[in-house]
């Protein structure tokens, strides 16, 4: 019986070891990991020979379950095994009744089931069975706190470090989408020179297009040091790029910050190492945190908060007719700061 609560390192290595489940289920919100354990699937189990005549890749919207059973029941010809996989398999009508092949699957056979954007209903009869008797992969989107490491773990794969002022610029430009931060990762790696393997705010400035000093980021550090100036600066900014800066992109850079504020001020221990687990953060924020507490109160804290609810109410539509993301985001660091 194969393992059931494999990582993605930890199926790719077993991959590589020719260690084999009959099944995989790749199932989740994020599509990053799935694809990449189908693609690797796809390209390395099987030689281009014995790709011929035992691969086939069937698409969801456009298969039946019973033709899947019939090509998972075939033996291989001239390989040890044959590998079926079905993408956007949230599509494939009737998906349940893979449950007559999954209660006796060939060895022979490799079944990768691509269930993207959502996970599966695990109560049903036929993803038990494939937890019994193959690997169950779910793949869960990352929360905005877990995208720093990420990124540096991305960077690190591609033999680049990263600072802390530069993954907080990414995560701001890009947000918890894995496939399109992989993507800015690999070009920085084909534009950094060959003697320089370090990723800057200015690096990324010059050819991603983010502004080092005109982002949510800055704009958090200017609220937390009560720099008005600063602020509307960036605030006007935004106003005259709202295309590039959204104010829902703000509003949820912000209301991540002050909800976090909030916590720290009910912490019973301010220890880096404790406020760094306790808000989920990188030990090099907790500093922010500490200036900020002594910058707003706990009574500011939750009247700001309940600012970021209302003027993300307001951008979108409700009690506002007329006021810009620019003016609202106006409006608001005026309120915070005052």
């Amino acid at each position: 019986m194969a393992k059931k609560t494999l990582t993605y390192t930890e199926i790719i290595t077993s991959l590589q070891a020719k260690k084999f489940a009959p099944i995989y289920l790749l199932m989740g919100e994020e599509p990053y990991y799935i694809d990449l354990i189908s693609d690797y699937i796809e390209k390395n189990i099987l030689t281009e020979d014995e790709k011929m005549m035992n691969q086939v890749v069937r698409y969801g919207k456009d298969s039946d379950v019973g033709s899947i059973i019939n090509e998972a029941r075939r033996f291989p010809m001239m390989a040890t095994h044959q590998v079926i996989i079905v993408k956007e398999a949230q599509m494939l009508d009737k998906i349940e009744q893979l449950e007559m092949y999954l209660q006796k699957p060939l060895e022979t056979t490799i079944l990768v089931i691509n269930h993207k954007y959502k996970s599966a209903d695990k109560r049903k009869k036929w993803v038990t069975l494939a937890e019994q008797c193959g690997v169950v992969f779910e793949s869960n989107k990352l929360r905005d706190y877990q995208m720093p490491a990420m990124i540096e773990q991305m960077a690190r794969e591609k033999g680049m470090q990263i600072n802390e002022k530069a993954k907080a610029m990414l995560t701001d430009f890009v947000g918890t989408d894995l496939a399109q931060m992989a993507g800015v990762i690999d070009k920085l790696r084909i534009i950094l020179p060959k003697d320089n393997n370090q990723i800057t705010p200015e690096i990324i400035e010059l050819n991603i297009g983010i502004s080092k000093d005109f982002n949510a980021f800055e704009l958090t550090n200017a609220l937390i040091r009560r720099d008005a100036l600063t602020a509307n600066r960036i605030v006007h900014y935004f106003s005259q790029n709202e295309k590039e800066h959204p104010i829902q992109a703000t509003l949820a850079v912000l209301f991540n910050f002050f909800s976090n504020l909030m916590c720290f001020h009910f912490l019973p221990n301010q220890q880096d190492d404790y406020v760094a687990k306790e808000l989920k953060i990188h030990s090099f924020f907790v500093k922010d945190y500490k200036y900020a507490a002594k910058a707003y109160n706990k009574t500011q804290v939750f009247k700001i908060i309940s600012l970021l609810r209302e003027y993300d109410a307001k951008s979108k539509g409700i009690k506002n007719s007329s006021a810009s993301g620019g003016e609202l985001l106006k409006e608001l660091v005026y309120k915070i700061m005052h």
